[in-house]
């Protein structure tokens, strides 16, 4: 039987080979870490190669776009990481109670918006993998306001959650901006 050609070539942006090959047995904490790692990897890969194009809405009315992913990735790893398990009182980067929507309605081509936002991203995810490789266990705690007490093992969980939906939209959103898809 052939297999039908495809419409489309894959994309296989600079990394794309290596997302993927974290344990498949082992302990939870490695797993865990490796499939989050594997999620900010492909975050990086739909946006690589692009410059102000980043910006691109993905469809009108919608603000959603590949730098306000990053942006809002950057609040969500913030909010996560730094203040609800670390415990420090920091507000988001970019989205506020006054502008909740500010992450991607701020995701202008400016490069130094460019460079800024990802920037605060690397910072968060930076922090965030320091603070899982020192935590002693999954199960150190945290109070969120929304969802009351939460573990670390749980918010790994819910990052990649996070993560694989919003890259969900990085694929339509890159394959709409240059047609470039892929895993």
């Amino acid at each position: 039987m052939k297999i039908p050609d495809r419409r489309i070539e894959l994309f296989t942006g600079t990394g794309s080979e290596h997302r993927f090959s974290g344990p498949a047995t082992g302990d939870e904490r490695s797993m865990l870490v490796a499939v989050l790692d594997a999620q900010r990897a492909t975050l990086k890969l739909k946006c690589s190669g692009l410059g102000p194009e980043l910006a691109l809405r993905s469809v009108s009315p919608s603000s959603l776009s590949l730098l306000g992913l990053v942006r809002h990735l950057a609040d969500v790893e913030r909010r996560w990481f730094r203040a609800v398990l670390a415990g420090h009182d920091v507000e988001l980067s970019f989205s506020s109670p006054d502008a909740p929507e500010a992450d991607f309605d701020g995701a202008g081509p400016d490069p130094e918006v460019v460079a800024a936002s990802w920037a605060a991203w690397r910072a968060e995810v930076a922090f965030a993998e320091t603070f899982v490789a020192e935590a002693p266990h999954l199960d150190i705690e945290g109070h969120d306001p929304w969802r009351g007490t939460v573990c670390l093992r749980w918010v790994l969980i819910h990052m990649i959650e996070e993560y694989a939906r919003h890259n969900g939209h990085a694929d339509l959103i890159r394959e709409r901006i240059d047609g470039a898809v892929g895993v």
